[in-house]
């Protein structure tokens, strides 16, 4: 199985850069996890053109099956989320999970997208989102495969 993030914007940080790598190593044993980083679009002022601009990268990387982080998505607990990859590992060998940039995505991609998942009705920095993902990811497949991980 083949797990895609689509994310608008790079890790600057350390920090962030080392959870991700290391989130990364530890789904390497359930899954293959292909980061897909796209250019911010920050030399426009015009926030709807951002998104259109994002977008447009964003659409050429959707797959059959893609969520989109979105605020309006479904909130899961980590058992469901897990049960719900397992489901959708079952029919689809490939899964993708998109993360917008810092003013969200365009309606372009909010329909392109099968399904919306949030975490929170909180707003999350993007990239501390994809490590939060990562995380959330690794932990379903460690409920999935019965690994001691989640708490």
């Amino acid at each position: 199985m083949t797990i895609n993030l689509v994310c608008v914007g790079n890790l600057k940080e350390k920090f962030s850069r080392d959870a991700q790598s290391e989130y990364l190593k530890r789904l390497s044993s359930f899954c293959k996890v292909n980061i897909i980083e796209l250019k911010e679009q920050n030399k426009f002022e015009n926030i709807e053109l951002i998104k259109k601009k994002e977008g447009e990268e964003i659409l050429k990387n959707i797959t059959p099956m893609t969520y989109l982080c979105d605020l309006e998505g479904k909130e899961f607990s980590s058992e469901n989320f897990s049960a719900e990859l397992e489901k959708l590992a079952q029919e689809n060998s490939k899964i993708t999970f998109v993360v917008g940039g810092s003013y969200g995505v365009s309606a372009e991609v909010k329909s392109a997208c099968q399904k919306k998942i949030s975490f929170s009705k909180m707003t999350f920095p993007h990239n501390l989102f994809r490590i939060m993902l990562l995380e959330q990811i690794y932990r379903a497949f460690t409920i999935i495969s019965g690994k001691k991980y989640n708490k």
